[in-house]
């Protein structure tokens, strides 16, 4: 089998469709930037209110992230009516936790905004966009599924038609309707549910012939269903310790004595975005992979995806660094309007720290593809640990750092973090032996 030629064939859609991600984040970015009179508090009340949504989506994302492993591996198996079943199970989930988020939106949203110290402009724009929130999950269990069966073109339309839905709708609500960052919100609200609908569609037309009737004692027997939570079990927590950081990571900038700091820190952390949005979609093709294989019992074919998806996000990593080097002023002068008095002070200010996102990239190559090498392989476990190592490790040299290097120890913190969740990794599989051997 030509590996290369493989992962291509499931990379480049993912990062067609990821990159799409961080364009609906810049474009929003650009919008509250170029809303109102004073441009860094309102995108610093983008950025709170992104922040917490992220929050919920990333805790949630353990329905795509355990969907997918187990759906390649059976997959790889050729049991379609494992297949089905799995699909099933995570659409029932992806809704029942949608369901319970919109019954609790109250408490969550006033909790969330107390911690992150959110205005009256992200209050709007939280309670706004909370309807999204049920399509959002579902797109997670479609996602998932279609991925674990090999096929990243149907994400990829999808996240095509959300996303540049979301972007169209943005500038028609905040500008148009005059709606300012809460229409921003009601875009993606309408974004996610046309893009349920569209993957419904795309799940009958494609996928039909594969589909067997749904037999409701398996996708409920007990035995299944174990596995499934103890995977997304784990996935959670490793998910929830990722989003702590991250969500720390714009609190942590909120409280900064210098408040433009937290628009420079969002800002810089859309071009971390960037590069990590495209080294998933190499992730996205390991975890396919890797499951078909392990599922196929392929033991060759297993260590060569696992080396060459290495190979290809060290390459991705090295490209960002380069175009980083190059072109970060230009880069970040596209989120800020220049007619702001304020704007040439907030690019300066990010030159102070642009070597912390011209860096991290090289930290961050080895630990995505192993993410996507973990899922696959449902080294749920693993992965879980890796990340609550990483995540001490980034509070220990925050809150030691801080009060000598300010904002400096904020990014030194995010890099151990990246290091510390990859070698983990690494070491917790005997330098992947136990994946190894799954298939022997």
């Amino acid at each position: 089998m030509q590996i290369n030629r493989a992962i291509i064939r499931l990379a480049v859609p993912n990062i067609i469709s990821n990159v799409t991600v961080p364009l609906m984040g810049i474009a929003s970015t650009a919008i509250a930037g170029h809303w109102g009179a004073d441009s860094a508090a309102t995108i610093g009340a983008l950025a709170i209110g992104a922040s917490i949504f992220n929050f919920i989506y990333w805790n949630c994302s353990f329905v795509r992230m355990g969907t997918s492993g187990l759906t390649a591996q059976a997959y790889g198996a050729k049991d379609w009516a494992e297949c089905t079943n799995m699909l099933i199970r995570a659409l029932l989930i992806a809704a029942a936790i949608g369901v319970v988020l919109l019954l609790l939106q109250w408490p969550l949203g006033e909790l969330a905004l107390r911690i992150m110290q959110g205005d009256e402009m992200t209050r709007a724009y939280f309670f706004a966009r909370i309807w999204a929130v049920p399509a959002g999950i579902l797109l997670f269990g479609f996602n998932g599924w279609f991925t674990g069966m090999q096929n990243a073109v149907i994400p990829m339309a999808t996240a095509i038609v959300v996303n540049l839905v979301h972007i169209g709708c943005s500038f028609l609500f905040a500008f148009g309707l005059e709606q300012g960052i809460v229409g921003i919100a009601y875009a993606s609200v309408l974004a996610q549910y046309l893009g349920v609908a569209l993957s419904l569609w795309l799940l009958w037309y494609n996928y039909r012939h594969l589909l067997t009737r749904i037999d409701w004692r398996r996708v409920l027997a007990i035995e299944p269903l174990k596995s499934f939570f103890r995977i997304n079990r784990d996935i959670m927590i490793r998910t929830l310790c990722n989003v702590i950081v991250y969500t720390f990571f714009t609190a942590a900038s909120a409280r900064m004595e210098d408040k433009n700091l937290l628009a420079v820190n969002t800002l810089l952390m859309q071009l971390f975005t960037l590069f990590s949005y495209m080294a998933d979609g190499f992730a996205y093709a390991a975890e396919a992979l890797t499951g078909r294989f392990i599922g196929a019992r392929d033991g060759y074919n297993l260590r060569r995806c696992i080396n060459r998806s290495i190979l290809w996000s060290v390459a991705i990593a090295l490209l960002f660094v380069g175009g980083y080097v190059a072109g970060w002023r230009e880069l970040l002068s596209l989120f800020v309007d220049h007619s702001q008095p304020q704007a040439e002070q907030i690019i300066e200010l990010a030159g102070s720290y642009i070597v912390w996102i011209i860096l991290v990239p090289l930290f961050c190559a080895v630990p995505f593809a192993l993410d996507g090498i973990m899922i696959g392989a449902t080294e749920s476990r693993v992965m879980r640990n890796s990340m609550l190592c990483a995540a001490a490790a980034f509070f220990v040299l925050f809150y030691g750092g801080e009060p000598l290097i300010g904002n400096d120890a904020l990014w030194a913190a995010f890099t151990l973090y990246m290091i510390v969740r990859g070698g983990c990794q690494y070491g917790m599989t005997r330098r992947l032996k136990s994946l190894y051997e799954k298939v022997s």
